[in-house]
């Protein structure tokens, strides 16, 4: 069966995101004064061939430890729909 997993990479809170800083910037020079704060990160899809849902989660989870995501800078959460 295909299972469509997604990972979603985000930076530690602990650490300063220069994206997010840089949009947050160009947001105030656009006027746009309610937005606090800006994070950004990775949105990654991936479509698995898996006998069940929980083999599923466990590909995308061995792909996000070794490759998609660096644990010692970003977090991941991985869901299935």
């Amino acid at each position: 069966m295909t299972y469509t997993t997604q990972i979603k990479i985000m930076p530690l809170k602990e650490l300063l995101d220069p994206q997010g800083k840089a949009v947050l910037g160009g947001l105030q020079n656009l006027g746009i004064q309610s937005v606090a704060d800006v994070r950004i990160g990775k949105h990654i899809d991936l479509q698995i061939e898996a006998a069940n849902e929980e083999e599923a989660i466990a590909i995308a989870e061995s792909a996000a430890k070794k490759l998609l995501a660096n644990p010692v800078m970003e977090v991941y959460h991985i869901s299935v729909s």
